[in-house]
């Protein structure tokens, strides 16, 4: 009886097209499905419930709610709306024929909203909540080729998935908001490098070097790993391999050095943006590590708990340098110092932006090949995700975002 249902269900797939689909793809596209499922379902049950409570959202946060009824009045779409969502819609729309005034955000995210809108009828919002999860579909799928090949089997590249996905703020890939698309941009590259596609590399850079500040520095790890594939021999012949190879990796700092024109050409100065995150934000380069111990040791609780995240995933990361390779550890410690530079108004945002740190997953989904230990790991990041989200859509937005 059993083989003869998996027998009639294998049919049916084979009349729908479904075998004809990569694996890659059937699994991301489930991912994504059950993941916009679960949330939202979450989701909903915890407004329906904050509606009976005079402190959900907090007093000063109404503007917030407002703010999401005008973008939608379906409250399944509106909760993807936060904070930086509503700054990134007012950029969607500025006019490009008269000055331009706002500089405190890379361009990328924003323009490509401005693109799709025309094809919602104008509607800038939510042509950047497409965005935001068109780039979570393909994050999946570019993890799960990334993790084959680093990891040596489907089922371990899954595990990163699922790992990548219970990450504690990984609701954020469906908001609208960047961090899909940065580590949708991110992947592809390191999945291009690993397969010394060079050329693909550096479109790809190019690409996420527009989309967040960070991204010009990723030329660091990927040169890192160019080298390794040249055996970081330093000869001659070896050296011009390299620069035959890597050349388009210049395409990485070109992309940054695209967004500071355009603030040179709109605004008269090449740091426009640096200066504007300086003025709206109180963003100040300064020593990372002292950042760090300033949040466990003299802030609040939340700064101690958002500063504990950050220091246990770099000892995530430190500790599995044989595993992941050293290119995954420099990018995975990349990207939870370098947004600690900006100085204690970080910590605000610290969760948000580990999400960047994928190594940390690919951490995870090594260690975890033991059954009992992966379904233990599945189990406590979920519940802590779960909490998270509530928190989130209870607006004590400052926690996370």
């Amino acid at each position: 009886m059993g083989n003869r249902w998996q027998a009639g269900w294998a049919g049916r797939r084979g009349m729908l097209g479904a075998d004809r689909v990569p694996a890659s793809w059937r699994f991301a596209v489930t991912t994504f499905i059950g993941a916009k499922a679960v949330l939202t379902l979450v989701g909903m049950l915890a407004l329906i419930a904050f509606d009976r409570m005079s402190w959900a959202p907090p007093a000063d946060e109404w503007t917030m709610r407002d703010q999401q009824q005008t973008v939608s009045p379906h409250r399944w779409l509106s909760f993807w709306f936060a904070w930086d969502s509503f700054l990134y819609d007012h950029l969607s729309g500025l006019p490009l024929d008269r000055p331009w005034r706002e500089f405190g955000f890379p361009l990328l995210y924003p323009f490509l909203g401005r693109a799709l809108a025309p094809l919602l009828g104008g509607h800038t919002a939510m042509a950047l909540l497409v965005v935001a999860n068109f780039a979570f579909l393909l994050m999946l799928y570019y993890a799960h080729r990334l993790g084959e090949g680093l990891l040596g089997d489907d089922v371990a590249a899954r595990r990163f998935v699922r790992y990548l996905v219970l990450l504690p703020a990984a609701f954020l890939f469906q908001a609208a908001l960047t961090e899909s698309l940065f580590l949708c941009l991110a992947l592809a590259a390191f999945h291009y490098a690993e397969r010394r596609r060079w050329v693909l590399v550096g479109v790809v850079g190019f690409f996420l070097a527009l989309s967040r500040s960070v991204g010009f520095l990723v030329v660091v790890p990927l040169a890192s790993m160019l080298l390794s594939q040249h055996d970081l021999r330093f000869g001659r012949r070896v050296l011009w391999g390299c620069v035959r190879a890597g050349w388009p990796l210049l395409l990485l700092p070109s992309g940054w050095l695209t967004f500071m024109a355009f603030c040179r050409w709109q605004g008269g100065d090449w740091f426009a943006y640096q200066h504007a995150q300086k003025q709206g934000w109180g963003v100040s380069v300064q020593n990372p590590l002292g950042v760090l111990w300033h949040g466990l040791a003299g802030g609040s609780l939340a700064d101690a708990l958002r500063a504990g995240a950050a220091g246990l995933a770099l000892v995530v990361l430190v500790a599995g340098v044989r595993q992941i390779g050293l290119p995954y550890v420099v990018y995975g410690v990349m990207m939870v110092l370098v947004p600690l530079s900006m100085g204690p108004p970080v910590y605000k945002s610290l969760l948000r932006y580990l999400l960047a740190a994928f190594p940390v997953a690919l951490v995870l989904a090594g260690w975890a090949r033991p059954a009992a230990l992966d379904r233990w790991l599945t189990a406590g990041l979920a519940l802590l995700q779960g909490v998270l989200f509530v928190i989130w859509l209870a607006y004590w937005n400052h926690f996370i975002i």
